[in-house]
């Protein structure tokens, strides 16, 4: 089995996004799983281009993207994604897309194939907390888990994919008083320990269980 990993580089100001940071430091194989890890620009439409490229040249079975979510305590799964763009701020390259479709052809919105309450479960089992989310945003963060879906929807029908976000690391909320963080030792583990749900409900359905959040 092979899983495409991919993080974000820093954006709004920031000088460290803990996606990519993350994500270059998980292990090579996780469970017998090879890992490729994919840095890709936190800008809309080219951070799905540099995507397209590496599903093309690394066939992976699974595709997970990694992103930053400010103000969040837990690393969360994405049930959905929406094809909507509306930047809060602008990209890395100055883009700011106001109320834009990502694609006419594609559905309105493309739900996960990942067993994201299976990985919840895991991530909450190996000590850290996690829930559910289903609502990525109108962000890259959601642009890029639409255009991976959108991508399986109309050329790579065979792969999975899915998107977890993950909290600012400790440094990042130094100057932000009342925000919440995680060290990247953590979000390592439980980046580890979702991904090792992915592999064991390969070709299974996901648990019933609620793992989700009333708001």
């Amino acid at each position: 089995m092979k899983i495409l990993v991919t993080g974000f580089d820093p954006f709004g100001g920031e000088k460290i996004n803990p996606a990519i940071e993350a994500v270059k430091r998980l292990p090579d194989t996780i469970v017998g799983a090879e890992i490729k890890k994919l840095e890709i620009p936190t800008v809309f439409d080219k951070s799905a281009e540099v995507v397209h490229q590496a599903i093309e040249e690394f066939q992976p079975d699974y595709v997970l993207d990694v992103g930053q979510a400010g103000g969040r305590a837990e690393l969360t799964p994405e049930k959905v994604a929406i094809n909507f763009d509306d930047g809060r701020i602008a990209d890395n390259d100055g883009f700011q897309p106001l109320n834009r479709t990502i694609h006419e052809d594609g559905q309105t919105a493309y739900f996960t194939q990942l067993p994201i309450k299976a990985m919840v479960k895991a991530i909450r089992d190996a000590g850290l907390p996690a829930r559910i989310s289903t609502t990525a945003g109108t962000y890259v963060c959601n642009h890029i888990m639409y255009q991976v879906q959108y991508m399986r929807d109309k050329e790579f029908p065979n792969i999975k994919a899915g998107f977890i976000h993950i909290p600012y690391l400790p440094s990042q909320v130094v100057d932000k008083p009342g925000q919440p963080s995680m060290s990247l030792d953590e979000i390592v583990k439980g980046l580890t320990a979702a991904i090792k749900a992915i592999v064991k409900f390969d070709g299974k359905d996901d648990l019933e269980t609620i793992e989700g959040s009333i708001a």
